[in-house]
């Protein structure tokens, strides 16, 4: 019986489902990351890979594991993935886009909401004992009705976050993206403009694109610069998208006013950094997509694809869209 690797403890079901058309399953359920040469180790003997995690898969990865027929990918980002080399050793790769949109979104609007009134940090001065003396003009912090929101890379959950700020907060949505997003412009009333607009508008910019060269780090201290000092960044995207040393550089001089964060870069974030001890800073643990039902919708598609592979049939999900064409 052929065997399939998973590198996490996931949902009982996919793991059923995969087991149920055929293939033995393998799990790591080690709580600590594997290097690119234990996967390779660990993956001797396995004909395909259910990658969780930020696992590195490189020419040097596919050379290393022939016997490897596909790979699914249990998150939307692949930017830890060489799709070039994954085509040279006609290795399918396969994503779970879509059923997180709403759950990353919430994530962001949530860090938007708790930067612009301190929550994280006021949350604290309790632990600290320091909720005693009543100041009304201490610790303020500001409301965001009516007020402009950016969103950088406005594709789905872009729109799920312009959406949720529209309605709630009647904030009026400006958006930059490589191309223009009809749906919202007609939908939310959306507006496209540059990235330099972007920043000098915007009171809220908030990040939802994929990881690129285009996209690394682009939001540096030239970009920080060119934001009211009011404004608010979120990013729950990629941690790399932002230079975290020119952010809270930003913010201790005062640049932006505030920031929040499920994604760190790099990450997982050291827990002395400073972003942690900022008043107008909320920072989570990269958990956009951390809930139960989401996480057994990623699971499942993840497993789907991975069986469909290995019956040599199409991923729905293919990150590859010329893969199969190229066959």
């Amino acid at each position: 019986m052929e065997k399939v690797l998973i590198t996490r403890r996931i949902s009982d079901n996919a793991v059923k489902l995969i087991q149920e058309a055929g293939f033995e399953v393998t799990i790591y359920a080690a709580s600590k990351n594997l290097s690119q040469q234990e996967l390779i180790e660990r993956c001797a003997g396995h004909c395909a890979l259910l990658s969780v995690g930020s696992n590195r898969l490189d020419e040097h990865f596919f050379k290393s594991c022939p016997q490897i027929k596909a790979i699914a990918l249990m998150s939307v980002g692949y930017d830890k993935v060489d799709i070039a080399s994954a085509r040279k050793f006609a290795v399918p790769i396969s994503n779970t886009p879509d059923v997180l949109n709403e759950a990353t979104a919430d994530i962001a609007f949530l860090l938007m909401l708790s930067v612009a009134r301190k929550a994280f940090y006021m949350h604290k001065t309790i632990e600290r004992g320091e909720w005693t003396f009543f100041d009304p003009l201490k610790h303020l912090g500001q409301e965001i009705y009516g007020k402009t929101l950016g969103v950088f890379g406005l594709g789905r959950i872009g729109f799920e976050m312009a959406k949720k700020a529209k309605y709630a907060y009647g904030m009026n949505i400006i958006y930059h993206n490589r191309s223009s997003n009809v749906k919202a412009e007609e939908a939310l009333q959306a507006k496209y403009v540059t990235l330099d607009e972007l920043l000098r508008q915007s009171d809220v910019v908030t990040v939802h694109a994929n990881l690129s060269e285009e996209t690394k780090e682009i939001f540096d201290r030239n970009a920080f610069e060119k934001m009211k000092p009011s404004a608010i960044f979120i990013n729950a995207a990629r941690g790399g998208i932002h230079h975290e040393g020119d952010l809270i550089t930003a913010l201790q001089n005062q640049v932006i006013w505030g920031a929040g964060l499920d994604v760190t870069n790099p990450e997982p974030m050291r827990s002395d950094n400073p972003l942690l001890q900022m008043e107008n800073v909320c920072v989570l643990p990269h958990i956009g997509s951390a809930t139960q039902e989401t996480r057994e919708k990623m699971a499942m598609m993840a497993a789907t694809n991975l069986v469909a592979a290995l019956r040599g049939e199409q991923m729905p999900q293919i990150i590859d869209r010329e893969f199969y064409l190229a066959k």
